[in-house]
Parts: structure tokens; sequence; C-alpha cells
């Protein structure tokens, strides 16, 4: 037995030891940037299911989720206590939580939309037939999300100017950087779905990428990325949103050794909808 699962079966018997938190905080430029990384979400309620939806002061960790997100169940792995924050010394807030990521996960969905998200014809008739009802859920079991990051402090604007990846590529020193998962699942071994968030702080500024990767074996491949770039001395920050996806059968070009890696595979998915914007925090 392994030891969370150890853990798990002595709750309600003895205090259970505290997990390891990993934190790190760096100033850069007025802003302080800080990230926090620990353990996964539980899965079972440490109260002996007596947490209530109407008392969120006393519930534990997993029912405050439950009771927050109403989906039907969470992904595998929730590490919730994962989160990286921008501070602005005017007050300027850019965080990544993941439970506001899963907010962003259709807990209901219509008809068409279960078909579409649930089991193209292709996956249906990879599959046998009882296994095929069980995949077909009323909620977005692939846990896409179009979460662009927590904002406040920040007024946001549609703007025309792109982020410039090849200035991004010139080598510099890398004052800070760190990579958190927010979530995970393997999608009843058929897949995966994460959700992530990187950070890299340069001399010239920083660099943050949000993306959540969906690959459906055999169905389809999506992948949301949100991209912010600041350099020094800027009173904003340059974002974009990039949403890719394709089915698998219009990627017979692609070796399916790179539908495993989302930054090889990211670039030749065809772009469905992109969205820049200005954030301003000054």
């Amino acid at each position: 037995m392994d030891t969370v699962a150890l853990m798990q079966k002595e709750e309600g018997t003895k205090a259970i030891p505290r997990l390891p938190v990993d934190t790190e905080t760096t100033n850069f430029n007025n802003w302080t940037i800080s990230y926090t990384k620990s353990h996964i979400l539980k899965s079972i309620c440490t109260r002996n299911n007596e947490c209530r939806a109407d008392d969120p002061a006393t519930c534990c960790e997993l029912c405050t989720y439950n009771f927050a997100l109403e989906l039907p169940h969470l992904p595998d792995m929730v590490f919730h206590k994962n989160e990286l924050t921008l501070v602005h010394e005017n007050g300027a807030r850019l965080e990544f939580k993941p439970i506001d990521a899963l907010r962003d996960v259709k807990a209901k969905l219509l008809r068409d939309e279960v078909v579409k998200v649930a089991c193209s014809e292709e996956w249906k008739e990879s599959r046998p037939a009882d296994t095929t009802t069980e995949k077909v859920k009323p909620f977005d079991w692939t846990f896409c999300t179009e979460y662009q990051g927590t904002t406040s402090g920040i007024k946001v604007e549609k703007t025309d100017k792109k982020i410039d990846l090849m200035k991004l590529m010139k080598r510099e020193n890398i004052l800070f950087y760190h990579d958190l998962t927010l979530f995970e699942d393997e999608l009843h071994d058929h897949g995966i779905s994460s959700c992530s968030v990187k950070i890299r702080v340069m001399p010239s500024g920083f660099y943050v990428l949000l993306r959540n990767f969906i690959r459906v074996d055999g169905v389809m491949i999506r992948i949301n990325d949100t991209r912010f770039h600041y350099e020094v001395d800027n009173d904003y920050i340059l974002k974009e949103f990039t949403s890719r996806g394709a089915k698998i059968p219009d990627l017979k070009h692609i070796p399916p050794a790179l539908f495993t890696d989302p930054q090889e595979i990211s670039q030749m998915l065809p772009i469905e909808t992109q969205v820049k914007e200005i954030l301003m925090f000054k």
C-alpha cells in the first residue's frame, strides 16, 4: 500500500502528517511573482461525509471543490494547492488556480454537445457496445477548459498587437522558472486531459503559458493555449488565447508518435479560435 493510500485509510484514527508544500517568491520590476506546489486533492471526504454546502467554512478540501463545481466527478488528479500568482505593486493581480480552471468545464451539455465531446462515430465504432454507453456522459468528461487566468485590478481590451515569439526565442538569462500542473485526467484510459501553467522570467520581462491539452485516442486532439508576455517598462501585458483542434482521422499526414507531445503537435493543428487582448494594469 502506498503512502497516500495508507494515510487515507488511517484518517479519523490519528492525525495525518502534513505533506510538504513547495513555495517560492521572487520580486521583478514592481511585480511579486510566487507559486505554491503541493500534493493532489484527496479522493475521500475527511469529515465522514458530514460536510454541508451551506456551511463552507467547515468543509474539507474535497467537498469544497465538489460543492463549488457541481461536476459529476473531478479529474483523476487535481492539484488543488498548485497556484501561480503575479501581483503588481499597485494591486493588479494575475492568478492561475485549479478551481477556477475547472469552473469553466461544462457541467451540463446539450444532446449534440454530448455526441461532439464524448463519442464521434469513429470512436463509437471502435469500441465494444458495452463500453460506448458508459462514455456518453451529460457533461464534458474531457475536462476541456478555456480558462484564461483570474484577474483583478486589470483593464482588458481587444488589440491587434501580437506576441513576438521570435523575441521570446532570444537567449537570455532565466531569473525565475516554474511549471505547475493544475489538473490531469486519463479519460478512462482512452487519452489525456491536462491543464498546466509555466512561467519564465528574463531580464527583458516575463512569459506565461497556460495550456489545456486534450487527446481522446482515435477521436480528436485539442489544445487551448493562453500566452502572456510582459516587457519591462510597459504598463500592459499582451495576451493571446488560441484554440486548436482536429479529428485524428484528419491527421493521417502526422506521425502518431507526435500525438502525445503537445509542444510538437500544437503547430500542426488548425486554429479554430484566436483572441488577442491587452491587459493594462496602471
